[in-house]
């Protein structure tokens, strides 16, 4: 009985559970003729795997059934012959009863006459330490040069100077299919490379060549843009000529040949123009900047360092908008890769003229514990320098396993430099001093580095071992003359006059030698350790001398005072150990080096001579994690130390300018920075939506700041010292999306930064707390032989007070509207016009206008099927409002600068695109 009864209640249980189990019902039919399609395969497959779940045949009229089906999620697969597959998701709950009505199945043979096929590609992708653009996705006028290309990248910003600031970073270098082109200038690449020529545009942090190698940080990188270009591209010759000449003797004539036979590559290029055109970004600034170092931040929040040094003048040999150019530029390029690419060949030269003339005017504010001077100042000066440069790399690959790749590079230049100018200072409306200045300098600079790098990868996989050597070297010498004349002021009076005439002289002359032995050993398929060991060998000499005038009319009378005979030598043993681990979505690099380093410095002028050593710490971490291949987070931490330079530490007081003078300090430590960041990175392909957002943190201890007095007279003396408590913060977002219905690119940025830098005043500790926040909107639309509009608008908030005088705060807003817009007309003409429009606050301190709307203009015609051949007349800031104008906040010094430059002119050019491009690749 009780056996009866468990079986009935077992049935009734069962009855009840299948009666609430799913049901999916349905009719298949031809979508054309509308009959019903029999005996068609009715599968459910489980949607996490696919694997079969349950499966049926139609009948006779083309109905099936699936009963009995427990809940979840599944795939409906209908198939039939010569009929393409209908798929549709399903998901099924306990009493779920679907009923699918006339599902329609489509005849292959039909679908491929209608079908049209589209492939939304991703415009961005991201590839390990890579964000690839892809360059057909954003839209350029025809001829357009890839500088126009990378304007509309999202997180890419382009400047006027043709600088290139890229989520947050100032890019260094720009390639071109991964090598470089003239020596890396970048607005070579970008101004004269054409965007339809682009394939991609690749970002990343290019790193050493050993750390490429070993796949493990070594800490050493630079923000990198890479040009690769389309393979059908590569076949041929491009190039462009461009002839204009206009009012008031402005003239601009550019000629630029590519040519490419196979894998070897030739390019040269020419330069003739009074503009301010392209070709003078040679990047030497670090090369040439010794001495002692100031930070400042200008209106736009960014830190700006600048160099004072021996030298009489401190230009850099560059042209930055600052005064009027004449250059004459030209150079060559060469690659090749030959032996089925087991040797590579890359090879440029380039020789500039360049002659520069203007004049400034200068405004600052100093604020000390008990008073605030007034400094106002105007420069009238003319440079000129004759510029030699060579550069290259080969590289083969010895065998299998491994390979060798040696880099060079050299050059000589002949500096000319000529200043005058006249300051004064005031204090309570009163004069302080007054004086005059006259200085002339003629420089010859040479340079010749060299790297040597050997890598051997062993029998296991991920064993490797890799050797480099590095070699640079520079030296100057210079000669040059100081007349100074200064007056110095007591209630309004004058008290004393100083006169100044000497010949200087300097032959500076530096050589390092920097060795590292790599090995890497494998711990899994995932991880590995990386041992390092170096030893670097950096020897400085400084020798400067002064020369007052004798009553014969020479100058051979040294002044002891403002003259040095100085060494400084370094010695450092580097070695560490670092682990590396990359699996799936996960990529973690961590390790350290240390090095033990011996300072040996010498005055033998003085016939002292110091020695000391130090231990230096280099840890690094990154920690990267993946969610998708469009969107990932990265961690990053970077300590090192830096060096205090030879021009910090010489024990002689500079006089170049006998209101500001300089005074070594031999007692310098290395200072010690921490850097962290945090990047985020995600792109979604079908919208088009893109963010980029980084914080960064970094403090630095023992930090080389400035000691400064200013005595009664107003005269300031300055020595580097050792600090601490200097940090900063910032941070950058940008978003960008498409507007689909409007096809219309918007996208929106902000940034902002917290400073915090220690320095002396009068014997006083003084903290400057400067900070800054901006925000950024840009859209930009391009339709197709009708018209382009873009629009970038900005404003900028700056704030800064000193603990000297805390009662006086520099608060100020800057804005930026540039709207650009070209219109393509009937008959190839092409009306485009842009301004540049800055609006800068006043503030108690500059109380002047310096607002300025930058309007240029021109008209063209195209002619031919490809519009190659152009008459171009253009009108360059036809308000005629361009002032270079630079504001800016230096630890308790507020200082404002203007300065001469390009101004209103107009242009008649004519311009000839040519190519022959796609031909067949000549055999190898």
């Amino acid at each position: 009985m009780k056996k009866l009864s468990g079986l009935i209640l077992g049935m009734v249980i069962a009855h009840c559970c299948l009666a609430q189990q799913a049901t999916v019902k349905g009719n298949v039919s031809d979508t054309l003729n509308r009959v019903q399609l029999s005996n068609t395969v009715v599968a459910l497959l489980q949607a996490k795997d696919s694997i079969l779940y349950k499966f049926t045949r139609s009948d006779e009229k083309g109905h099936f059934e699936l009963k009995h089906l427990h809940p979840g999620k599944y795939l409906l697969l209908i198939t039939y012959p010569a009929f393409a597959d209908y798929v549709e998701p399903l998901t099924l709950s306990d009493t779920s009863a679907v009923q699918l009505n006339n599902i329609m199945l489509t005849l292959k043979s039909r679908l491929l006459q209608e079908v049209v096929i589209q492939q939304k590609v991703a415009a961005i992708k991201m590839k390990g330490d890579t964000t690839e653009f892809n360059a057909d996705s954003y839209k350029t006028a025809a001829n357009a040069s890839v500088e126009e290309l990378l304007k509309k990248l999202p997180g890419i910003q382009v400047n006027g100077k043709g600088q290139i600031t890229a989520q947050g970073e100032t890019v260094k270098k720009v390639l071109v299919d991964g090598e470089e082109f003239f020596g890396d200038d970048p607005t070579l690449v970008t101004k004269n490379l054409r965007a339809d020529m682009v394939d991609k545009v690749q970002l990343y942090d290019k790193k050493s060549d050993q750390a490429a190698f070993t796949g493990i940080d070594d800490g050493e990188r630079s923000k990198t843009i890479n040009i690769q270009l389309k393979e059908d591209k590569k076949r041929g010759y491009f190039g462009k000529v461009a002839v204009g000449a206009g009012d008031n003797g402005f003239h601009d004539s550019q000629a630029m040949l590519n040519v490419f036979r196979g894998k070897k590559k030739l390019a040269a290029f020419g330069i003739v123009s009074n503009t301010g055109k392209v070709g003078l970004d040679w990047g030497d600034r670090e090369k040439f900047g010794s001495g002692n170092g100031d930070i400042s931040f200008n209106d736009d929040g960014d830190v700006e360092l600048s160099f004072q040094g021996d030298d009489l003048d401190s230009w850099d040999g560059r042209y930055g908008g600052d005064g009027y150019p004449l250059v004459q530029t030209g150079g060559l390029h060469y690659s090749d890769k030959w032996d089925r690419d087991r040797q590579n060949l890359n090879a440029n030269y380039k020789l500039m003229k360049l002659y520069i003339d203007g004049n400034s005017e200068s405004m600052s504010q100093n604020i000390l514990p008990d008073t605030i001077y007034y400094n106002h100042s105007k420069e009238y000066f003319n440079n000129s320098i004759l510029r030699n440069r060579v550069n290259g790399s080969y590289e083969r690959q010895l065998d299998s396993s491994s390979s060798i790749k040696l880099q060079v590079d050299g050059g000589l230049d002949h500096k000319i430099s000529n200043r005058f100018s006249n300051s004064g200072m005031e204090m309570n409306d009163m004069i302080v001093n007054r004086g005059e200045r006259k200085t002339s300098n003629i420089s010859d600079i040479g340079s010749m580095n060299a790297n040597l790098l050997w890598r051997k990868k062993l029998k296991k996989k991920g064993r490797t071992l890799s050797l480099s050597l590095a070699e640079n070297y520079s030296r100057t010498t210079g000669e040059g003359m100081l007349d100074a004349y200064t007056e110095y002021y007591k209630q309004g009076k004058i008290d004393s006059v100083q006169n100044t005439d000497q010949l200087k002289t300097t032959n500076n002359e530096s050589i390092s030698i920097v060795s590292n032995l790599t090995y890497t050993e494998p711990l899994s398929v995932a991880s590995s350790l990386l041992f390092n060991y170096g030893i670097n060998i950096d020897n400085n000499h400084s020798n400067r001398n002064s020369y007052n005038q004798q009553t014969d009319g020479k100058y051979t009378a040294l002044d002891s005072l403002y003259s040095n005979d100085y060494a400084f030598n370094i010695l450092t043993h580097k070695g560490g150990i670092s682990y590396g681990y990359t699996k799936k979505k996960i990529r973690i690099n961590i390790g350290s080096n240390v090095g033990l380093t011996s300072f040996s410095q010498q005055d033998m002028f003085r016939k002292s001579k110091v020695e000391r050593d130090f231990v230096n710490w280099y840890p690094r971490a990154m920690f990267r994690y993946s969610f998708s291949q469009q969107r990932r987070l990265t961690f990053e931490y970077n300590g090192y130390t830096s060096q205090p330079g030879i021009g910090q530490l010489q024990p002689i007081r500079v006089n170049d300018d006998p209101l500001h003078l300089q005074i070594g300090n031999p007692a310098l430590k290395p200072s010690f920075n921490n850097n962290f960041s945090i990047n985020f990175n995600d792109y979604k392909v079908m919208t088009n939506r893109s963010i980029w957002a980084s914080v960064r943190y970094g403090s630095t201890t023992n930090a080389i700041s400035d000691r400064s007095v200013i005595d009664t007279s107003g005269v300031s003396t300055s020595q580097a010292v050792n600090v601490n408590g200097n940090r900063n913060a910032n941070f950058n977002l940008y978003i960008g999306w498409k507007i689909n219905p409007w096809d219309m690119r918007v996208g929106g940025r902000a940034n902002g930064g917290l400073n915090r830098n220690v320095n002396y005043v009068n014997g006083l500790l003084n903290t400057t707390n400067s900070s800054n926040l901006g925000l950024g909107i840009n859209l930009g639309k391009y339709k197709d032989k009708k018209y382009e509009y873009s629009l970038e608008t900005e404003a900028n908030f700056n704030n800064s007070v000193s603990s000297v005088d805390k009662t006086l705060r520099t608060q100020y807003w800057t804005y930026n509207i540039s709207p650009n817009l070209s219109f393509f007309l009937p008959l190839k003409f092409v009306l485009h016009a842009d301004l540049n429009y800055n609006i800068r606050q006043k503030t108690p301190v500059f109380a002047t206008n310096n607002n300025a709307a930058i309007l240029n203009a021109y008209v063209a015609k195209k002619f031919g099927k490809k519009e190659l051949v152009q008459i171009n007349f253009s009108m360059s800031d036809i308000l005629n409002q361009n002032i270079g104008f630079n504001r800016s906040v230096a630890t308790n010094t507020i200082s404002q600068r203007t300065y001469s430059t390009i101004g209103r002119y107009g242009l008649l050019s004519f311009i000839w695109n040519f190519n022959k491009l796609g031909a067949a690749a000549p055999k190898e």
